[in-house]
């Protein structure tokens, strides 16, 4: 319902503070600070820990992707799935003991993972960076409980006649196809494009 569109801040200003949802689709900013959010941010933390958005922590203060990655989570009813777009950073920023390991730590120790696919570079008009999208599940089905799927999906793209700022590439229905079929086969999928591994593997990475 496009009624629904609540404009504001969402990290200082939860609009939907009492609504749980069976689907979250997001691409929040790449990279931003939340400087100017912190002191919020903060005190929602240590007030209401895990009652709140960000009971897991925070990350440094030049990235809130992490941020937006909880309160995705929080969103979630109780078999909800959430598909992110996220830059690269989320994945490595943060030596152990980090507000970003830490996060990590506890997607993975409540078992939401379900998949990271790895998208082309040159797919957004004002980045040429490479893009990931997290998957994320409530109520992960028997064979995935346990484990990550990661998918290369970089080579899957064509090329556009003419650039739209930094968009040089762009994905059709037989790439969709092509990755959707990775994601359903799980671990019969192609070894090349499609890796299975076990939370605690990942874990004990950096």
């Amino acid at each position: 319902d496009p009624d629904g569109i609540q404009l504001g801040n969402t990290l200082t200003e939860d609009k939907f503070s009492e609504d749980k949802f069976s689907y979250v689709i997001a691409n929040p900013p790449y990279g931003e600070p939340w400087k100017n959010e912190q002191k919020y941010v903060e005190n929602e933390h240590k007030a209401l820990g895990f009652k709140g958005r960000f009971g897991a922590g925070t990350p440094t203060v030049s990235d809130g992707s992490l941020l937006f990655l909880q309160h995705m989570i929080s969103k979630l009813d109780e078999k909800g799935r959430c598909a992110v777009v996220l830059n690269g950073s989320p994945l490595t920023n943060g030596d152990a003991g980090s507000g970003e390991s830490n996060i990590r730590k506890w997607i993975l120790e409540r078992d939401l993972l379900v998949a990271i696919i790895a998208l082309p570079t040159d797919m957004f008009y004002n980045t040429n960076i490479k893009t990931y999208i997290w998957i994320l599940d409530n109520s992960k089905e028997e064979r995935r409980k346990g484990k990550v799927q990661f998918i290369d999906a970089s080579e899957q793209f064509f090329k556009l006649k003419k650039s739209l700022g930094n968009k040089r590439k762009d994905i059709n229905d037989e790439h969709i196809e092509w990755a959707k079929n990775l994601y359903n086969e799980f671990d019969k999928a192609d070894e090349e494009f499609s890796k299975i591994v076990t939370n605690e593997e990942l874990m004990y990475r950096k």
